[in-house]
């Protein structure tokens, strides 16, 4: 039986097809740099064809709620146990302050996740905590869109309280949460979670709180920590499964789907010692970040159109260079960052929003605001 080649694989990606497993893994394997200069540019022209040319970005803010956790993630520089010197969790006076600043400068978006504290209850409870996070936000300030609690978190209240997924996602869609960060996917191997995140949920836990939001109307981003002890299969594997997921929902005609895919390069910097030992450095490597987010891009885009970089993993010039691999999206501004900065990036904790307009003009794209869901205002 014949192989198929680079060309015959980037050809059928652009007559619209979707790639195979096996293709992706072809693509993602391939160290010839005119190959490697193909993919690029194929993502790039699905980029255009799928996204369009003007680049997007959002004003947010992120409030990391607590760093206080129960798991013992091996990439993890961020938590801390109740006791800890460098312990904190927020008072609510503190997460409405922030919520202010953050209206002040123009925010339309709060991403909101925290650590898993299980001190984190009211009456004994772990959704009235989550509840009242919300309410704290949403009363104040309707009109912000909260992006907040990921699979995990979801699993954790729904398992401290005894109560399904759905009855966690509908009680917080209903208080006010506007959708749900696609993190804690990390990779979506269960043989690679079991080093990374032993205690975290398995796969098939995070697809189904995900398609679980999905049905209940609450849209979802996903991401993919790479770069670390994962293969190219895996990576395709984790690339397949969302790409299942997105279609089930197209095809269930679900209320809601994943709005966006982000690569989230490892930074080990201060990570614990026994996978920096394994991983064998600290810092992104940015060829292979930009090649999967091509191959992403061209694997994901007929079902997920927005893909974004990480400037605070690979710095703004990277996210920079990621626009020419694939992506529409910049991020939003952050206006603070504490689980990447603390395990050692160099990209910051902020970005002005002429920052962000600067670095697309740099490209000589056009930058458009956008929401949270991917609804634009006004083009420059």
């Amino acid at each position: 039986m014949p192989t198929i080649t680079i060309d015959e694989i980037l050809n059928l990606a652009l007559l619209g097809y979707n790639i195979s497993p096996s293709d992706g893994v072809m693509l993602l394997k391939q160290k010839d740099p005119e190959a490697i200069a193909a993919i690029r540019a194929t993502a790039d022209q699905l980029r255009r064809t799928q996204a369009g040319d003007a680049v997007t970005y959002v004003i947010n803010r992120n409030i990391n709620f607590t760093n206080i956790c129960e798991q013992h993630c091996s990439f993890c520089a961020f938590r801390r146990d109740d006791g800890d010197t460098d312990a904190y969790w927020l008072s609510w006076a503190q997460i409405l302050e922030k919520s202010t600043d953050a209206v002040r400068r123009g925010a339309t978006e709060i991403c909101m996740q925290g650590g898993l504290h299980p001190q984190a209850q009211i009456h004994g409870k772990s959704l009235p905590y989550y509840l009242k996070l919300v309410e704290t936000i949403k009363q104040e300030f309707p009109q912000l869109h909260l992006h907040a609690f990921s699979p995990q978190e979801v699993q954790f209240i729904a398992r401290l309280d005894g109560i399904t997924y759905a009855e966690v996602i509908t009680a917080l869609r209903d208080a006010g949460v506007g959708s749900m960060p696609g993190t804690a996917a990390e990779v979506l191997d269960d043989e690679v979670r079991r080093v990374l995140c032993p205690e975290k949920i398995d796969t098939a836990t995070w697809l189904e709180i995900v398609s679980t939001a999905h049905k209940l109307g609450v849209p979802t981003t996903s991401t993919m920590l790479s770069g670390h002890i994962e293969t190219p299969e895996q990576q395709i594997g984790h690339l397949e499964k969302l790409r299942s997921l997105q279609q089930n929902a197209i095809e269930q005609e679900y209320p809601a789907r994943i709005t966006e895919f982000i690569v989230l390069p490892f930074v080990g910097q201060e990570a614990p010692k026994s996978l920096r030992r394994r991983v064998g450095r600290d810092q992104p490597v940015l060829k292979d970040a930009l090649l999967l987010t091509a191959v992403a891009r061209i694997y994901l885009g007929n079902c997920i159109p927005n893909h974004q970089p990480s400037w605070v993993k690979l710095g703004l010039d990277g996210a920079i260079e990621a626009l020419t691999w694939g992506c529409n999206d910049i991020g939003g501004t952050l206006m603070e960052e504490h689980i990447t900065t603390m395990a050692g990036a160099i990209g910051g904790t902020c970005m002005e929003v002429e920052t962000l307009q600067k670095a697309i003009a740099s490209l000589k794209k056009p930058y458009q605001e956008r929401n949270t869901l991917y609804q634009k205002s006004g083009n420059r």
